[in-house]
């Protein structure tokens, strides 16, 4: 069976499937190209190559995964994120291109000039953390997440990108790992869990039944990790130190409404032109409102 063969029986494969029918063919190619640990350059030069026996065996399983509704970035083990690639596992959720704006946000507001102490709450597969530590040659970050799992392989990609000697990864919950007297921060960056639990059966199924649910949902109206973070925000921060947020969908009013007292409260919007990324000041005196 030669590769384009192989490509067009696996994608009306995946096409059969309601979930997977919109980027069969996609999904298929790039497969194949994991598969075969070639480049879709090879893969256009030679279509008619032969696959060997071995070669179509491991694809097939492959393809029986993707059907499975099984994210692609967990069978290939990799994902991109702001232009660098991570290794992804079912321990970390898959980094989106939303989140994107939550580092472009934070990079426009801290100096690359000079040191700055981060926190990155939730840091998962460590892509905002890494990202932030690529472009802040002189930032030291602490990456905090409650999953060891998710830390070694947060561990593993700064290693890989040559930031592991300044982000320091902990085992913490929000946090917990760094309230100590004296330790503050320039920044706190977190795309926490946001998702509300009765949204649970509106995700497409490869999500819901694939990705950690502890990195997706935060209770009844998804708030409920916001409602901790943000005041133990407050006395991790510096004064003037700045809080950024991920948030979902409709979340802009309650957000404004829990960081009632922080200065400078604003909101980023993502590419659809939903307010993606909250962003506040740390104020030097501080009276919440209620």
């Amino acid at each position: 069976m030669t590769l384009r063969q192989a490509i067009t029986n696996a994608a009306a494969e995946l096409a059969a499937n309601p979930h997977l029918s919109e980027h069969a063919h996609r999904d298929a190619e790039l497969l194949l190209l994991h598969t075969l640990q070639i480049s879709r350059v090879t893969l256009i030069a030679h279509p008619d190559r032969d696959l060997s026996p071995d070669q179509h065996s491991l694809y097939q399983i492959a393809i029986n995964r993707r059907l499975q509704l099984e994210p692609i970035q967990y069978i290939t083990g990799e994902q991109e994120f702001y232009g660098l690639r991570l290794h992804v596992t079912p321990a970390v959720l898959i980094p989106r291109p939303e989140t994107e704006h939550l580092v472009e946000a934070v990079l426009k507001l801290l100096p690359a000039n000079r040191p700055v102490k981060l926190v990155d709450i939730g840091t998962g597969s460590g892509a905002i953390a890494i990202a932030l530590a690529v472009h802040l040659p002189l930032a030291e970050i602490t990456a905090l997440d409650l999953s060891s799992e998710a830390l070694a392989i947060a561990e593993l990609n700064a290693r890989e990108h040559n930031v592991a000697n300044r982000i320091h990864f902990l085992q913490s919950d929000l946090l917990a790992a760094v309230q100590s007297p004296g330790e503050t921060f320039d920044a706190i960056v977190s795309n926490p869990p946001y998702i509300p639990e009765s949204d649970r059966t509106t995700l497409h199924p490869q999500v819901r039944e694939h990705e950690p649910a502890t990195a997706l949902f935060a209770g009844e109206t998804g708030l409920d990790i916001y409602r901790r973070l943000i005041p133990e925000a407050l006395s991790a921060l510096k004064p003037n130190g700045i809080l950024a947020l991920e948030i979902g969908h409709g979340q802009q009013k309650p957000l404004t409404h829990l960081l009632a007292g922080w200065n400078d409260v604003s909101f980023v919007n993502d590419l659809q032109q939903i307010p993606r990324v909250a962003l506040a000041r740390r104020p030097n005196s501080f009276h919440p409102e209620h």
